[in-house]
């Protein structure tokens, strides 16, 4: 069980600016390791790439620290989606053993368009769910329907621009609080609601 406990078991943050929430997600990251907290998940490091218009993404897995090259290498002009699904499933899979060893949160960089399809990171979010671990997940405003069909009614979605002030009062806006346990939902139930599509 965690020692963080917000008002839902999920926490979402919606975006319109990449990097600004790609920063974001890291300092908050940051700070909560700073104070002693364990984390899963991820955090994400872009890498620019010259002569393309796209740079590589990079997944920092927080109880690891391993890192994992998420864009898959394609042709300069090429369209559609950079995903490499293989490496993705590697990524899950670690945080998967970071969640087991013991978190106190799991953070998700964002609900993008594989988590809206049913794939991703959604066994990742109902496993920490059934093991009564929260959940921080970034979620693009494009995909904000997708996200709260998802989520249903278990997730506080706050707009990253009412978000203002240092880690510290980010985390508290956010409800990152130590203290007595929030009566949600039991954790199986959430997780078996969440697991619906996965």
């Amino acid at each position: 069980m965690s020692r963080l406990t917000p008002p839902t078991p999920i926490t979402a943050i919606v975006y319109s600016d990449s990097n600004a929430i790609d920063a974001l997600m890291r300092t908050i990251a940051d700070h909560l390791i700073g104070q002693g907290f364990a984390l899963a998940g991820f955090v994400q490091r872009n890498r620019p790439c010259p002569g393309r218009a796209r740079c590589d993404m990079i997944l920092e897995e927080l109880s690891s620290g391993e890192r994992f090259g998420i864009s898959e290498d394609r042709a300069t002009h090429a369209r559609g989606c950079m995903l490499d699904v293989d490496e993705l499933l590697r990524a899950v899979a670690s945080a998967a053993r970071g969640l087991e060893a013991g978190a106190d949160l799991v953070i998700i960089n964002k609900f993008g368009k594989t988590e809206s399809e049913g794939g991703g990171f959604r066994p990742l979010i109902a496993e920490a769910l059934a093991r009564e671990v929260p959940v921080l997940i970034a979620v693009p405003f494009r995909n904000l329907d997708g996200w709260r069909l998802f989520a249903e009614t278990y997730s506080a979605d706050h707009a990253v621009e009412v978000l203002a002030g240092d880690a510290a009062g980010v985390c508290g806006q956010l409800g990152f609080t130590t203290g007595q346990a929030k009566h949600w939902t039991p954790a199986n139930a959430i997780a078996s609601s969440l697991s619906r599509g996965t």
